[in-house]
């Protein structure tokens, strides 16, 4: 018997809409995929073109409170396969369980809800400090990024009260998508879209960049140099797009 897998969009209210509407039939999917997916030889895919309903985020946010909500929006986000299965078992607690839900550590799909929203939070809140702005000519800042997890919506939120004066886009590079502020609201869209110069860097930027390398290299002491340390603190895999070790990754250190 082949499994059933149900798909959708890939967007989350699109995932609540679909879920909503499998719990009210009392069907019980074997996966949940985005469109596209291409089934293994036992599965089946069913699209059941069910239209994205903001009522239905609006009705978990009034059940269970936006701190539940908050927790399977960072499962959303995450690289993990099976993301919509855990969010799916975790609204079936809690249809069952209520908001309490979030404490029983008992349920598995509890323990993995709590695991990868922990995991996408861990990898915003260090991104939130990692992330190097540089100005472009046309006095937008511009930054990129390559996270494992989905958390460019956590980090628009994050910059749309940090530099709220400014203009600025933040590039996904892994997944072609950028966040756009306009000094009111952000955007996020296809990096296809977006009609912008972001390699033209202005006259300042250059010599600013280079006044912040000089800092970074005199503030250091080099008896005391520890470089797991610096990487318990500081992950290599942010290094890439970092103005001060810029040139430490092209050395290969």
């Amino acid at each position: 018997m082949n499994n059933k897998v149900y798909t959708y969009d890939g967007t989350y209210p699109s995932l609540i809409s679909l879920i909503c509407y499998l719990f009210h039939n009392n069907i019980k999917p074997d996966d949940i995929r985005v469109d596209g997916y291409n089934p293994t030889l036992f599965e089946t895919t069913i699209d059941l073109h069910i239209e994205k309903n903001e009522k239905d985020i609006i009705y978990i946010l009034k059940k269970y409170g936006t701190h539940i909500n908050s927790f399977i929006f960072k499962v959303f986000l995450s690289h993990d396969s099976k993301r919509e299965l855990v969010i799916y078992y975790f609204l079936l607690n809690a249809n069952k369980y209520g908001a309490n839900v979030i404490n029983m550590r008992n349920l598995r799909c509890v323990c993995k809800t709590l695991e990868l929203a922990r995991y996408v939070n861990n990898e915003a809140h260090k991104l939130k400090g990692f992330v190097r702005f540089q100005e472009l000519a046309n006095h937008i800042l511009y930054a990129k990024i390559s996270p494992v997890n989905d958390v460019l919506p956590l980090l628009s939120e994050h910059f749309k009260k940090r530099l709220n004066s400014e203009y600025w886009v933040i590039d996904d590079e892994g997944r072609s998508l950028v966040s756009i502020y306009d000094k009111k609201n952000y955007y996020i869209i296809e990096k296809s879209e977006l009609k912008m110069d972001l390699e033209n860097i202005s006259d300042d930027e250059n010599e600013i960049s280079a006044m912040w390398c000089s800092f970074y290299e005199t503030i250091g002491i080099k008896e005391r140099e520890n470089h797991r340390c610096r990487m318990n603190f500081m992950p290599k895999r942010y290094w890439k797009y970092m103005t001060e070790m810029s040139d430490e990754c092209e050395k290969g250190n």
